[in-house]
C-alpha cells in the first residue's frame, strides 16, 4: 500500500485504536471484535495515521452490502448512512481513547 510510514507516536495511537475493536460492532452492542485500521484520509497526508477507525474485516473491506452489514470499501455512502459518517465515528473513537 502507498503511504507514509507512521512515526512511533502514530504507531502507539493506532495500537490504542485497534485495542477498541470494531467501532461499528461496538455500537451494535457486540463485545470486542478484532479489527483492521481504516485511514479516513488516506496514508500520505500529515496526521493521516491519527485519523483512523477500527473496523472489522466485514465492515472494512470485505465488499459486502446486505441486510446484515455494509463494508466501507467500496460502499462508503451506504456505510455512512447506516453507521454514521467517518467523522462522527472518528469523534467517538477519540472520546473512547481519551477515557482510557
Amino acid at each position: 500500500m502507498k503511504g507514509r510510514n507512521p512515526t512511533a507516536k502514530e504507531k502507539r495511537h493506532m495500537d490504542k485504536v485497534s485495542q477498541l475493536g470494531c467501532i461499528v460492532c461496538k455500537n451494535q452492542g457486540n463485545d470486542f471484535v478484532p479489527c483492521d485500521i481504516h485511514h479516513i484520509e488516506g496514508k500520505t497526508k500529515e496526521n493521516a495515521h491519527f485519523k483512523v477507525l477500527p473496523l472489522c474485516y466485514q465492515h472494512h473491506r470485505e465488499g459486502t452490502f446486505n441486510g446484515l452489514w455494509v463494508s466501507r470499501h467500496p460502499w462508503k455512502k451506504e456505510f455512512e448512512r447506516r453507521y454514521g459518517t467517518e467523522q462522527e465515528l472518528l469523534s467517538q473513537v477519540e472520546d473512547l481513547i481519551n477515557e482510557n
